[in-house]
């Protein structure tokens, strides 16, 4: 359109209206791109608007604050010496799939096709890929079963979990445990997002929380998911991955009250 623009040649009045014409026909296509990348960047890929966003509940102090512990989870899972970080990460992972799954049982009969037609979290839609890679469009409870079908069918292969003394871990097992975490992860990510009400109602937050912090402290340690993938929950996470802090001091006994100095009254404590 430059190159045009630029080569024009003649008479002062047509050079004049045909630039006008152009610069007619410029506007209106630069206003039409302009109003296509706005539009794409208002909808998901597939070109549809996600929903509004939703009040996060889970996000409101009266619920963040419940935990079933209360100390700092990051020495649960630092590496202990003499221990080898395969057996570290496998011990974890099993643990963790194991009771993120018991976790979702408690509220599976409110996650249904019908309830929960797609997979989501936070506005994502997560799709199903198969051993050929073939992307399925799932309901959140096929979805979640397709997860634990394949995390328990790795968890439970000896030669890929071995747990005979001196059998070797396979060179494709840290990928595999990423997958693992990368799947737990969005079923984490989906109670929250759809099912806390109902968490909530069953007093359960404390446990999903505390499940959850565990969870996100162990991955960062040993970079097991993608920060891009996680990061749909980092409000969450920045929260409920924070040590708390430790209890106030009980109060000083009293003492008879006394007149203040001159230099007390404008002291400032800085803590």
């Amino acid at each position: 359109m430059v190159g045009d623009y630029c080569s024009f040649s003649g008479d002062k009045t047509d050079m004049h209206s045909q630039r006008n014409s152009k610069n007619g026909l410029s506007c209106k296509m630069v206003l039409q791109a302009v109003g296509k990348v706005l539009r794409k960047s208002k909808t998901k890929p597939n070109g549809k608007k996600p929903p509004a966003e939703e009040k996060k509940q889970y996000l409101e102090p009266e619920f963040t604050k419940i935990r079933v512990v209360d100390f700092d989870l990051k020495e649960l899972v630092v590496l202990p010496r003499e221990i080898d970080l395969n057996e570290w990460l496998a011990s974890n992972t099993t643990t963790f799939f194991n009771l993120i799954n018991l976790q979702y049982s408690t509220i599976s009969e409110f996650c249904t096709g019908d309830t929960c037609q797609a997979m989501t979290a936070c506005n994502t839609i997560y799709y199903w890929y198969d051993e050929r890679g073939k992307k399925t469009k799932c309901t959140a409870p096929q979805y979640v079963d397709f997860v634990m079908s394949l995390c328990q069918k790795l968890v439970t292969d000896e030669e890929i979990f071995p747990t005979k003394y001196g059998k070797e871990f396979p060179n494709s097992f840290e990928s595999l445990v990423k997958k693992i975490c990368r799947y737990l992860f969005h079923v984490l990510a989906h109670l929250y997002w759809a099912h806390f009400k109902e968490t909530v109602a069953l007093d359960l937050q404390g446990h999903l929380n505390t499940l959850y912090a565990h969870f996100i402290v162990f991955v960062r340690e040993f970079n097991l998911v993608d920060p891009k993938e996680t990061c749909i929950m980092d409000d969450l996470s920045e929260i409920l991955c924070t040590p708390a802090p430790p209890p106030a001091p009980a109060p000083a006994p009293s003492t008879p009250a006394s007149a203040p100095s001159p230099s007390s009254q404008n002291h400032v404590t800085e803590r």
